[in-house]
């Protein structure tokens, strides 16, 4: 199988002058070579494409693949992750990960969320900030949990995401909508457990094959998952696989939610539990990252027993599956 992989290199992106933190979602080459190892000892032929432009050339000059094995995510706009598949789906080659819109949708959180509620599943009850005059709209009891509601690798979160008076909520939402340019979303905040489950299949084929439990340690940002301690978690958390009664429960919803959306191949679902136990969805990665050593989805599947190529081949038999 002649594969080609597409993806966002970072340090590419900080050679033409971006920031670190404009940056922290795209790959290093140490990915790349992770997943061309990986694909090769499956028997493909590997060529690594690149980004959305270096990909618009090649189909330009009309290259093309078996399948493509998609990371890319995109540098601008809400449909930044759908940007390459859609340009896939122009050109009828098949590709790794979820279609378009699902990836649109999923990028905005609170329009998931609003989906996620109509399917019946228990999301924290919310409201989407877009402009300061909607601040004073917010009803929400406190405390409140707030946070650009189109980034990934938590950024924008941090110790004062967490809200325990309406002054703060004033102060945190301008500079979330001054420095992200981009909506907020405030949701009621949640003090129980945290999980990140990890999927893989499509459809009634999906399963869970894990469900990591997030505890922080004395040296993090205390009840939440920040930038800083995602960036620092080899110092600041601890990752452990759970099996109890409400691990389960949070697998379960969090296979109705990446059904009920449509996703594909392999991914995470992020829920966490109320004062009383119950699960909440808080956000889904259908484009989850895949560094051997620091991505959740191969740490937890490592916790599962599953192997890092165990886990791209089966990424790559779901895709194959679906093309067929």
């Amino acid at each position: 199988m002649n594969v080609g992989i597409t993806f966002d290199l970072r340090d590419e992106y900080l050679a033409e002058g971006y920031g670190q933190e404009e940056t922290a979602e795209f790959d290093s080459i140490e990915t790349i070579d992770a997943i061309t190892d990986a694909l090769s000892s499956l028997g493909c032929h590997c060529v690594r494409i690149g980004n959305i432009r270096a990909l618009t050339l090649r189909l330009a000059q009309r290259e093309r693949w078996d399948m493509v094995f998609n990371l890319a995510e995109g540098l601008h706009g809400f449909g930044r992750e759908a940007q390459v598949p859609a340009l896939l789906d122009a050109f009828r080659i098949p590709y790794t990960f979820s279609d378009p819109l699902v990836l649109a949708l999923a990028l905005h959180k609170g329009l998931t969320k609003r989906v996620i509620r109509d399917l019946g599943i228990a999301t924290a009850d919310f409201a989407i900030v877009e402009c300061e005059a909607d601040i004073d709209r917010v009803t929400l009891a406190l405390p409140l949990f707030v946070k650009p509601v189109a980034e990934g690798t938590s950024k924008g979160i941090s110790a004062d995401s967490k809200i325990h008076t309406r002054g703060g909520l004033v102060t945190r939402c301008r500079e979330l909508l001054n420095k992200y340019r981009q909506p907020v979303l405030v949701e009621r905040f949640l003090s129980g457990r945290e999980f990140t489950v990890g999927i893989v299949g499509t459809g009634s084929r999906a399963r869970a094959v894990g469900t990591m439990e997030v505890l922080l340690g004395g040296d993090a940002d205390a009840e939440i998952y920040t930038y800083m301690n995602k960036a620092a978690y080899e110092t600041r958390v601890h990752y452990r696989l759970a099996d109890d009664d409400i691990a389960r429960q949070a697998a379960e919803v969090s296979l109705r939610a990446w059904r009920g959306l449509g996703c594909r191949d392999a991914g995470r679902v992020d829920v966490r539990c109320d004062d009383r136990g119950q699960v909440h969805f808080q956000e889904i990665n259908p484009l989850a990252g895949l560094n051997p050593q620091h991505s959740d989805l191969p740490i937890l599947c490592s916790l599962s027993g599953i192997g890092y190529t165990e886990l791209i081949r089966m990424i790559l038999e779901s895709a194959r599956e679906r093309s067929h």
